[in-house]
């Protein structure tokens, strides 16, 4: 059924050699490669997050909080219960948990330096122009008497 049967009658005499495949997908692979772009890994013209829409990107952030407010809040619940200190476990790691929910929606929108996968790419610092992904550059932007819209500095 799939053309590697060959237990049907005549069925081998109609299919090309296996040295005429291989030389055929060889053929069709360096076609494929020269009509890719030419563009290094890791490295692209636009940076990811500018094609985010608003809405999106404000559910990435509010789940960035919410994700830390409930896992201090589950840490502090099992210390509690392992270590019997009602309820302050549960008080200190919820307090942990808003703060590193705090620093996730920093990191994420870009006022913590990094962006939420690590390190951005190229190994700039986002402060270069033409890196414009989060609202740190429109604020630096302002400060400098520019708009922050999108127009001419």
């Amino acid at each position: 059924m799939n053309g590697d049967d060959t237990k049907g009658g005549g069925q081998g005499a109609g299919t090309p050699p296996e040295s005429d495949l291989s030389a055929r997908l060889r053929r069709l692979e360096t076609q494929i490669e020269r009509k890719r772009p030419s563009a290094a890994p890791g490295t692209s013209a636009r940076p990811r997050d500018t094609s985010r829409t608003p809405l999106g990107q404000a559910m990435t952030l509010s789940t960035e909080f919410v994700a830390g407010v409930i896992a201090g809040g589950i840490l502090g619940w099992i210390a509690d219960h392992l270590l019997g200190t009602k309820p302050w476990g549960m008080i200190v790691l919820l307090l942990l948990g808003c703060v590193a929910g705090f620093y996730n929606v920093m990191r994420a929108s870009g006022f913590a330096g990094r962006g939420p996968s690590g390190a951005r790419p190229g190994g700039s610092s986002g402060t270069g122009p033409g890196d414009e992904t989060g609202a740190a550059p429109a604020l630096e932007r302002e400060k400098k008497g520019g708009s922050g819209h999108g127009g001419h500095d």
